[in-house]
Formats: C-alpha cells, sequence, structure tokens
C-alpha cells in the first residue's frame, strides 16, 4: 500500500508552538482522510524550527464504494413528491428507482444509490488547501504583495514550500498537485538555510530523511533533544562539571536549532556572588543556556553550555565570544538588582504608617519592601483589595491555625508579614518565578530565623501534586492560611473554577490544603474557617482527585465522605480502613449481608411498612434474631469506642464480628411476619445493622 509524504516549509516557527502545530497537522489531515473514507496503517508527525512534517503509511488508493438506499414516497403520490424524491436521490426518472412493498404502507418507491470511491490523491489535493489555510495558528501573519488581497493566505510565519509524494514504498512515486497562493506543491525542499541552501529532490520519507541529514537537518525533535542533552553533558564532564538538567529549555532549545552544536562559554567568577537563581534563571531567560556545577555541589560554575546552529569555521570561537558578551552583560543587571535589594529605600519617611500597623522594622531592607507594599496600595484583586489587606486577613487566619498547627504564633506572624515583601524586590520584579525564593535569601541575610525564612519561601507551595511541602510547622500554618484566604476570597466574590478554565489556580490550591493536611497528618476542622457550603464541596472534590491518584476506588471514597464531613484527615483514614477491611473475605460477607438488611429496610420505609422506634427483646421469638440483636448491641458499642478514639480498623474488625449472626438471621427469619408488631420490631432489628455500619461508612454505596 502506499505511503504519504507531507512537508509544509516556513521561516522560522516559534518553538513553544512546533509540538503542538506538528501534532495538529496530523490529526486534521487523518481526520479529513478517514472522512473521506480512506484508512491507513500509521502516521508520524516531526517537526523543525522550519517545517513541519507527516510521514503517513499504507494508504488506501481510493475510498471504498458508499452504498445508500434511499425510501421515497408511495407509487400513488402526486408529481411534486416524486421530483422531490428523484432530486435528492440524484435520478433522472422514476424508472430508475425500485418499487418496493409494505403490508402496512403498501408500495413505495426506493432508490439504490452507489457512491463510487474516489482516488486517495483526488482526496488529498482536495483537502489539503482547507488544512492550510483554516490551520488553527494563535497569531498568523500575511506577506507579500497577495496580502492585500480578501482571503490571502495566513501562515505564523511565510510559507514557502509545500512537498506532497504519494506511492508505494519500492515504486516510483508522484506529486499530488495542489496550490495554496501561487505555492505549488511539488517534490522539492530545502535543508539547512546556510550549509545546503541548495534544491533537493526526493522520492519517499526514506530518503528524504537521509538527504536531509546530509543537508545538515536532523527532522527528529527528540532525536536533536538527545544530541544536544549528550553533548552538553559530555562537554561538562570534560571541564569537570555536570549540567543542570532543564527539560522545558531542552525542548525549547530543541526547537531553536535544525543542526544542533554544543559549545562551552564562560563568565567572570565574580557573578557567583549572586545567587545560583538568579544565575540560571538569566542565562536561561536571555541567551536559552544551561547552566554547570562542580558534581556533587549546589553552587553553580562560572560555565555555561550554548547551543548553535551552524558549525562554525574557527571551532564556534565567535558565537561563544557573542553569548559570553550578553550573558555577562545580563549578569551585571542582575547584580545591580540584588544588591540594591539589601539597600534602603529612598522614601523612608512615607512609610512609617505601613510599618506601624505590620509591626515592621524600618531598618531591615526586607520589612521596608512590605511596607512600601502596603504604602503603593498595590492591588491583589479589584474585588478582594490590596496586597497589604490580604496580608491582614492571612495575618487573622493564620493566628487561628497556629493553635491547631501547634506552631509558635510569632514566628508565624512575623513570616506572614514578610512573606509578600519580595513583589517589591527588583530581583522577583525581573523574574517573579522566584517569588518566595528571594524572600528567603533577603530573610536570611537580614537575621531572620530560620523557620521563618524558609515559610517565606514555603507559604507558596506545594505548587503541583510533586512538589514538596513546607518545611515545619511554621511554613505549613502560612501556607495553608495563604492558600484558604484565597479560596475563602474567591467564592466570595464568586469567582469560581467552570470547566477546564481556572484563570486564579484555585484547583492547585485546594489541592495544597488537602496534601498539606494528610500528608503532614494536620488536623484542621474545615468549619472553623469555611463557611460557604459550594467551598467545602470543593474540598472533597479535590480530596477525591488526591485519594484517586493514591489507588482508593471511588465507591469507598463516597460510602465515607459525607456532605458535612470537615476533616479531611479523618475521612482520608476511614479511606484507609474500609479499604483493608471490604478486601477481607469477613468485609465481603458482611457487606453482602449489611447491603441486603439496608436494601430491604429502605424498600420497607418507601412503601410506609411500620418500623419500630426501637427493637424490643419481648418480641424477639427466634434464637437468630435474638443472637443478631446480642451481636449488634455488642458491635456497636465496641465500633463506638473505637471511632471516638479514631481507631477506624478496630471499628471494623468490631463489625466484622456481625458476619455470623447476620447470615443466619436472613437464613432462619422472615422479616415480614404476618404480624404487624413481630415485623416492625424486625425491621427496626435491621435499622440497627443500618445504623451500626453507618458510623463508619454507608455500605449501600460499596460495589459488589
Amino acid at each position: 500500500m502506499p505511503d504519504l509524504l507531507l512537508e509544509l516549509r516556513s521561516e522560522e516557527i516559534p518553538a513553544r508552538m512546533q509540538r503542538k502545530a506538528a501534532g495538529d497537522l496530523k490529526k486534521l489531515l487523518t481526520d479529513a482522510l478517514v472522512e473521506a473514507g480512506l484508512t491507513y496503517e500509521g502516521a508520524r508527525e516531526y517537526w523543525t524550527p522550519r517545517r513541519l512534517t507527516l510521514d503517513i503509511r499504507g494508504l488506501n488508493t481510493r475510498s471504498a464504494d458508499v452504498r445508500e438506499d434511499r425510501k421515497g414516497p408511495r407509487t400513488d403520490a402526486n408529481e411534486k413528491a416524486i421530483e422531490g424524491f428523484l432530486r435528492g436521490a440524484g435520478l433522472t426518472s422514476i424508472d430508475q428507482a425500485h418499487v418496493h412493498s409494505d403490508p402496512k404502507k403498501g408500495d413505495f418507491y426506493v432508490a439504490h444509490i452507489v457512491k463510487p470511491g474516489r482516488p486517495a490523491e483526488e482526496i488529498i489535493a482536495e483537502v489539503m488547501p482547507g488544512i492550510i489555510r483554516t490551520f488553527p495558528w494563535g497569531n498568523p501573519m500575511r506577506w507579500g504583495a497577495a496580502s492585500a488581497k480578501p482571503g490571502s493566505l495566513r501562515w505564523v510565519r511565510p510559507l514557502q514550500t509545500i512537498v506532497c509524494l504519494f506511492g508505494p514504498e519500492h515504486e516510483e512515486t508522484h506529486v499530488i498537485p495542489f496550490e495554496v497562493d501561487g505555492i505549488v506543491a511539488s517534490n522539492v525542499t530545502y535543508g539547512h538555510r546556510f550549509h545546503a541552501p541548495e534544491a533537493i529532490t526526493v522520492r519517499r520519507f526514506a530518503d528524504y530523511i537521509e538527504k536531509l541529514e546530509k543537508a545538515k537537518v536532523i527532522l527528529d525533535a527528540e532525536r536533536r533533544k538527545q544530541i544536544i542533552a549528550a553533548d552538553a553533558a559530555n562537554i561538562a564532564f570534560a571541564s569537570g562539571l555536570e549540567l543542570v538538567e532543564d527539560e522545558a529549555l531542552l525542548e525549547e532549545v530543541s526547537g531553536l536549532v535544525e543542526w544542533p552544536q554544543v559549545l562551552m562559554g564562560a563568565f567572570e567568577e565574580d557573578y557567583l556572588a549572586i545567587p545560583s537563581e538568579i544565575i540560571r534563571l538569566t542565562i536561561k531567560t536571555n541567551q536559552k543556556c544551561f547552566v554547570t556545577r562542580r558534581p556533587g555541589e549546589e553552587t553553580l560554575s562560572n560555565k555555561f553550555i550554548l547551543v548553535a546552529n551552524i558549525e562554525a569555521k574557527d571551532g564556534g570561537k565567535e558565537i561563544i565570544h557573542g553569548n559570553g558578551k550578553v550573558v555577562r552583560a545580563r549578569l551585571s543587571d542582575a547584580k545591580h538588582f540584588w544588591t540594591r535589594d539589601q539597600g534602603n529605600l529612598p522614601d523612608l519617611e512615607t512609610l512609617e504608617a505601613s510599618a506601624a500597623k505590620f509591626d515592621l522594622d524600618l531598618k531591615k531592607p526586607l520589612d521596608q519592601r512590605m511596607a512600601k507594599l502596603d504604602a503603593l496600595n498595590v492591588t491583589f484583586h479589584a474585588k478582594l483589595g490590596s496586597q497589604g489587606e490580604r496580608v491582614q486577613r492571612i495575618r487573622t487566619l493564620a493566628a487561628e491555625l497556629a493553635k491547631v498547627t501547634g506552631a509558635d504564633a510569632a514566628l508565624v506572624d512575623r513570616a506572614v508579614v514578610l512573606a509578600k515583601a519580595d513583589l517589591r524586590t527588583e530581583a522577583v520584579g525581573e523574574f517573579p518565578e522566584l517569588q518566595g525564593i528571594m524572600g528567603r535569601k533577603y530573610a536570611v541575610l537580614q537575621g531572620e530565623d530560620a523557620s521563618v525564612a524558609a515559610a517565606i519561601e514555603d507559604h507558596w507551595k506545594p505548587q503541583g501534586p510533586s512538589d514538596r511541602l513546607p518545611a515545619d510547622a511554621v511554613g505549613l500554618t502560612v501556607a495553608l492560611a495563604d492558600k484558604l484566604d484565597t479560596l475563602i476570597g474567591f467564592w466570595a466574590i464568586d469567582e469560581k473554577p467552570t470547566g477546564s478554565k481556572d484563570p486564579y489556580a484555585l484547583r492547585r490550591a485546594a489541592l495544597g490544603v488537602v496534601r498539606v493536611l494528610l500528608e503532614r497528618k494536620a488536623r484542621l476542622p474545615l468549619s472553623a474557617v469555611v463557611k460557604d457550603g459550594d467551598l467545602v464541596s470543593f474540598f472533597h472534590d479535590r480530596l477525591k482527585v488526591y485519594l484517586r491518584d493514591l489507588g482508593a476506588r471511588h465507591d469507598l471514597i463516597d460510602a465515607v465522605l459525607t456532605p458535612d464531613a470537615d476533616d479531611l484527615l479523618m475521612v482520608a483514614r476511614r479511606v484507609e480502613a474500609l479499604t483493608a477491611f471490604v478486601t477481607s473475605e469477613e468485609g465481603l460477607n458482611l457487606l453482602a449481608g449489611a447491603k441486603r438488611a439496608t436494601q430491604l429496610l429502605a424498600a420497607e420505609e418507601k412503601k410506609g411498612t411500620q418500623v419500630a422506634a426501637t427493637v424490643d427483646p419481648a418480641l424477639l421469638k427466634l434464637d437468630a434474631e435474638k443472637a443478631l440483636y446480642a451481636a449488634v448491641t455488642q458491635a456497636s458499642a465496641e465500633a463506638s469506642a473505637a471511632i471516638a478514639s479514631e481507631d477506624f480498623r478496630s471499628a471494623m474488625e468490631a463489625l466484622s464480628k456481625l458476619r455470623g449472626p447476620v447470615d443466619e438471621f436472613f437464613a432462619d427469619v422472615l422479616v415480614n411476619d404476618d404480624d404487624p408488631a413481630i415485623r416492625a420490631n424486625r425491621l427496626a432489628l435491621l435499622g440497627l445493622i443500618r445504623a451500626a455500619t453507618g458510623t463508619v461508612a454507608d455500605f449501600s454505596k460499596i460495589s459488589g
């Protein structure tokens, strides 16, 4: 079966768009082919800074014939109805239709329509111009003389050539002819723009990729990444260093080059006095370069790794020199930020009121920045006030939380009032991703308690499911207060996540609260701080996600999680105990018996059958019901005592003793006795089973 090679070559595509664009191209074309009745064995997309490529294997040569039976009017219908049927069916005469009979509806016309299949080349030539013209670039551009005309081609960067070849693997291929704004599909492409600018004629994917490589273009982005990573690691190793890996930067750099050439540059060691985080971000953001360090050390070396797109005749000396010049200039700026942030602000006299409000010491640089943040009335959110007002709210909340977490209240308060101060530092102004990190460094420099400094960095954490948690009780308390204030505030102004939209990262904040509470085993009744029932439900949803990610069954979570549950740690412990219980033989058997009891009781309650308020031992006639009553009474007492001491496993073990008595009861006792009093008493006994098991979970929600 034939293969299809498609290449769309343009000027440089932004690196951040390449992977998605290649995936979009594959989906758009393969969807169109399938919709037109073609099938294929496999498709793979490729991308470089200057081209999107598809290799589609085993494509049908033509689409299948389509047969359709279209029912028409009765044979005695009026002429207009018959004419409409002929037009819709594509028939020229009623003689071309067939007559079918129905015992109830009589004779009617049917058109047997056959739509013959079409050659794959015809289908591809038909769909490709539309795909190119409507391609989902975020911000496409127009160019050239044709750009003034309505409907002219728009592409992320000027589209230059199109390759579209079709044919069997071992035979001659041919071009599928189509054109878009004067760009005609052909079998000609071009290699590296500097090393191999000549035209290249290709036949199929195998020689296309081979000829591109000879023309200094590595088509496979993953292979470019591997080359860059390996060469960078080797160059660093040769200098006694190790590469500081950065997957996001590696992805970006692989999208900037077609022929990666890895080189090492250097800057003056004096710049190493700047924090490593600033050095790394300066070099990464401005020059897309990697940093290095000595093996086993955290601080960086003064050597950096850059990736060029050409093989320079001088071995890369000029490229290294040029990059080094820019790196040194940017590091000089960074050093300036770092130094200024440790100095006094020029207008301290205007900050005294803010300093008094937050108990700040204006002799300390970080305190000055917090006072400045408040004095400038920097907005947090239009409906939630300023950053200063927010810090005051977090302060109040953190003071209450400290009573729960056991953190030192004075250290918590100090951490809260300094937590947002680095938002006014020049380092964070240049690199917002250093929020918290720089606050901690400046706090250490001005002699803050180690827990306070750590909390300033950690109050942002965790930022995701794999991020670490705050280091100690002070950081934990401030992190909880910060996230809870965010959630409570946005719920109060009705700015909740909707669908996939969550502009304020509220799901992440709630998951962060869940992780802190469960992984640090913190007991916080949500009702003490959260008054909005919808927000409690939101926490429950995040808890479900968290527990399911850990492997918990959704039905067991639902069996434990009641709408008013506000101690998330206890919910997690109950789910853990219930999981162990229902996977045991005793648990499975009791589950079946308990569900039978609750379902029977619920059915009778729905019918309005009388159920006694309490069990009357005098009405228990059979040994099985007497034994069950005694067993339920004892198990309930033991389970309640265990739950009171938060020993959920023991509560489950106490309930497991009901297995035998429940089985015997249903084997020997007819619940719906003819005597209404006995029936009501036995239903009340089933109510005791429901109540006993309900102390740990709603067994009716458990599958199986």
